[in-house]
């Protein structure tokens, strides 16, 4: 396979890339890929944000969010991670999938681990994962891309994409040590997660005996201006999302409020106020003029910049409501 060399560690950049090459590199046979995304969180082209993700969590510790073109699940990334996409022609797409993940597991089994390709798109070392992969179909063009954990923040993992019902919320840390794996740990002879992509570079382009691909100065710009126009985009990231629902109760000093919110393409369809807190006005005045503001803390904090918050649930700061909402 030929090699493509991406040293971006933006996540909305390499987002770009991905469907750039996906999509607009000319090829003849399949171009594999290795990179790093700085600490991030990518969504499946299906998921909704809001549901799937700790957003105050990536906020207050600088994580970035971002969406993919395939399908699956969240995963958290940072620079102790590994990615990598397979690109390539085919006339039978469903064939080639799996030889395409086979090329990751094969190259890891000879580095000394037992890597077994398992599951709906899972990667297996003595049954815990080191590797989720997803992939997308674009005309007669297949990608496949996925992760290698070489020592990622578990601890970080975990916050990241704990939210309430989530797989993870109960689970704890203690659980997700015991179904995935770190590749450090199988392989004590590289120092690092740069030696293991200096080794998986060499054996998947055969001691490069496989030609690099090098891409144009033009082609590098259509992939920033795809980031810019799409991939770093809110109505991307956010407002790609699909509806859900979601229900938060707390006790103030006015009493106990419970909200519920209905969530579409990132902004509130409906939202509803019950509890015994006091008030002096309806609530479902201000429910009413929270409708089509985006769902996110700083918008609705601005729609309520000019609302008597505490005419509706006495005592009760703007801030405070926000941060219930969300």
């Amino acid at each position: 396979m030929r090699y493509l060399r991406n040293t971006s560690t933006d996540p909305h950049y390499n987002m770009a890339f991905d469907e750039f090459c996906l999509e607009s590199l000319p090829l003849e046979e399949p171009v594999f890929y290795l990179w790093q995304n700085r600490p991030s969180v990518i969504i499946g082209l299906n998921q909704n944000a809001y549901g799937e993700v700790n957003l105050a969590y990536l906020k207050e510790h600088g994580i970035t969010l971002a969406r993919r073109v395939t399908g699956g699940g969240a995963v958290y990334h940072d620079l102790q991670n590994l990615n990598y996409t397979i690109v390539g022609k085919s006339s039978d797409l469903e064939r080639d999938y799996p030889r395409y993940t086979t090329y990751i597991a094969e190259a890891l089994r000879s580095l000394g681990v037992k890597a077994e390709v398992s599951g709906r798109n899972d990667i297996l070392i003595e049954g815990r994962k080191v590797s989720g992969y997803a992939k997308r179909v674009w005309k007669d063009r297949l990608m496949v891309h996925g992760t290698l954990m070489w020592d990622v923040d578990l601890e970080e993992l975990t916050q990241a994409l704990s939210v309430d019902g989530s797989k993870l919320s109960s689970a704890g840390i203690a659980s997700v040590r015991s179904k995935v794996t770190n590749l450090r740990e199988h392989l004590p002879h590289l120092a690092s997660v740069g030696e293991l992509k200096s080794c998986l570079e060499d054996i998947l382009s055969r001691n490069h005996q496989d030609a690099e691909y090098t891409l144009t100065e033009a082609q590098k710009a259509s992939v920033e201006e795809l980031a810019k126009i799409r991939f770093s985009t809110w109505d991307w990231n956010y407002g790609h999302s699909l509806e859900a629902s979601f229900s938060r109760k707390k006790k103030f000093s006015c009493g106990t409020i419970e909200v519920l919110v209905a969530v579409n393409h990132g902004t509130i369809s409906k939202i509803s106020f019950g509890g015994d807190y006091l008030g002096n006005r309806p609530s479902e005045e201000l429910a009413k003029m929270l409708e089509g503001c985006r769902y996110d803390r700083e918008s609705i904090l601005h729609s309520l910049a000019e609302k008597p918050v505490e005419d509706y649930f006495d005592r009760l700061s703007a801030v405070e409501l926000a941060d219930l909402v969300v």
